[in-house]
């Protein structure tokens, strides 16, 4: 492959005279210009330990790139905190940062005509914008996550921000005083790095890895570890690698791949939030990926790592136990993956899994003869209120079962005042809608309701349904991404106070008591409500934007 096949046409010949000039400008000599030009897309941001420490594994990854034979030029994105702006308006801007990032990605790859990119990203949105941008561009590259925070420690247990989340609901239930949960909100995120459970941020990096688009074992080597940065120099050699051997990244993402990533995402306990970003990076890489096929492949598919939210430990914890590839090993052996799928060093999931190595006595990923649970913990539902289907993530501790009156709220702010004013009874089914891709618009994460439930002690007898999203800390009876949305006249629309919610995930059912007649009879009347933002980005967003069974991708208008 010509190692130089896209920026020869910026950097060679007569007329790219004016260019090499700019480019001398800043410091880049001839030589520099006729090496391969390597993007390093960088989502730094000082808002949030998730991404804060990307400058310093840039750096690295640069020096790697130039030791390798390439000229790197890094650029950066924006990123948005999910666990900052949590329970917040600034939340909504969340999930339309995913699609904001990989255009950004994706046009500064593409005027740059940069030959290859290394993505350095961090929190939960970046990670799969990287991948959409790759998807995309079926540009040479590879996805280099910055890495979990460490564990907080407070009265000698381990903690993280979901116990943060949950605090807040103890202390308005008056279980703990201020000054306990100003002491945890102390020490739940000692330093730099993305939420320590497999929450979204750890749930995509083991994506990465699994799927190929990070070399495995990168990923998981935590934040701060001193390891990190040798493993950001090593990103410069396996970039030019995947040029000098013309691996693109839609060589990576197969079906078989994408199943890979589901299956991982089910032993692992991860977020539901994977179910909405592979759906993106499918449609992106143009493979057929429908939600129904995360079911089947959950199925087959053992719960084999005891991690946070619902488990004991935390992504450090899973690096030190063994890692991904320890993980990997496993399901291999048990013929849940698919071993001939490819990666992004070139060899296969199988070749890259062999050399695992297991910490003795550890107990964080358990043995394929004795799983904590036979199946994944995802769970597709469907029924009258949701035909395009939701998500619920089952651990195998909570209960699989509620029948019980529905408590309707047309925001994530109402169903908060609710629960905090203590008017939320055991046996009710809360119900947020009009929070979806389209109708919030972002789809925002509901962790501030659904941690305040768990806080009140309502979390093992109330359940709640929403077309918004979960965050990976969410534990409990919930359905989150009820495809229709309400504003794009989904039967979630349709509920009222009082009806009768059965959620049955054995048997992937969520449906509301009332005839289809009925049903049919209050759609007739509904009208969509009017946009909460009719100008600026939100509006836009909300006019490209697809359903959450589709990913909730935009797509410019036929």
């Amino acid at each position: 492959m010509d190692l130089k096949h896209r920026s020869r046409g910026i950097t060679e010949g007569r007329d790219r005279a004016g260019a090499r000039s700019m480019f001398k400008a800043i410091g880049f000599t001839d030589a520099d210009l006729s090496r391969p030009l390597i993007g390093v897309a960088n989502t730094w941001i000082e808002t949030m330990p998730c991404n804060f420490h990307l400058r310093r594994l840039s750096a690295k990854v640069k020096e790697g790139i130039r030791a390798a034979g390439g000229t790197p030029m890094e650029f950066n994105t924006i990123a948005i905190s999910d666990g900052e702006t949590m329970g917040t308006e600034g939340m909504r801007a969340s999930l339309v940062s995913r699609e904001v990032i990989a255009d950004s990605i994706e046009l500064v790859c593409r005027g740059q005509m940069f030959d290859a990119v290394v993505c350095v990203v961090g929190c939960d949105k970046t990670i799969p914008a990287a991948a959409m941008a790759l998807a995309r561009m079926d540009l040479p590259g590879l996805v280099l996550y910055g890495g979990t925070i460490a564990a907080g420690s407070y009265r000698g247990k381990d903690v993280t921000i979901q116990d943060v989340y949950e605090a807040i609901g103890a202390n308005i239930a008056g279980k703990i005083t201020e000054q306990e949960l100003h002491d945890l909100e102390n020490v739940a995120c000692p330093g730099a790095g993305a939420c320590g459970g497999q929450y979204t941020a750890n749930t995509m990096s083991t994506v990465m890895e699994a799927i190929g688009l990070s070399p495995m074992g990168f990923n998981s080597v935590p934040a701060m570890d001193a390891r990190k940065d040798q493993v950001a120099l090593d990103c410069g050699q396996v970039a030019l690698n995947l040029l000098h051997k013309s691996i693109r990244p839609r060589d990576i993402l197969t079906r078989e791949a994408f199943e890979n990533a589901i299956a991982a995402v089910a032993a692992t306990g991860g977020s539901t939030n994977a179910v909405l970003h592979l759906l993106a990076m499918a449609r992106e890489a143009e493979v057929a990926l429908e939600i129904d096929d995360f079911q089947r492949v959950s199925e087959r598919t053992p719960l084999l790592a005891d991690l946070k939210p619902s488990g004991r430990f935390v992504a450090a914890d899973m690096h030190r136990a063994g890692g991904v590839r320890l993980l990997t090993r496993r399901l291999l052996r048990g013929n849940h993956l698919h071993p001939a799928a490819k990666t992004v060093t070139g060899l296969s999931i199988e070749a890259e899994s062999e050399s695992a190595i297991e910490t003795p006595n550890q107990q964080v990923i358990a043995p394929l003869e004795k799983p904590l649970k036979k199946t994944g913990g995802l769970v597709i539902l469907k029924g009258n209120i949701a035909p395009e289907g939701c998500v619920a993530k089952i651990s195998g501790h909570e209960r699989l079962e509620q029948r019980g009156p529905a408590r309707v709220f047309e925001s994530e702010e109402d169903a908060m005042a609710a629960v905090t004013g203590k008017r939320i009874q055991a046996g009710d089914v809360i119900v947020i809608r009009n929070e979806g891709p389209k109708g919030g618009p972002g789809m925002r994460e509901m962790l501030s309701v659904t941690a305040a439930i768990v806080g009140e002690g309502l979390g093992e007898s109330v359940a709640l349904l929403t077309d918004g999203r979960f965050s990976g800390a969410t534990r409990g009876l919930m359905a989150g991404h009820v495809s229709p949305e309400a504003a794009l006249g989904g039967p979630i629309a349709a509920v009222r106070d009082g009806d009768t919610i059965h959620f049955d995930a054995g048997r992937r059912l969520l449906e509301v008591e009332i005839s289809d007649e009925v049903l049919r009879q209050r759609m007739s009347k509904w009208k969509p409500p009017q946009p909460r933002y009719p100008t600026g980005v939100f509006a836009k967003y909300a006019a490209l934007v697809s359903s959450a069974s589709q990913g909730a991708i935009t797509r410019a208008p036929k």
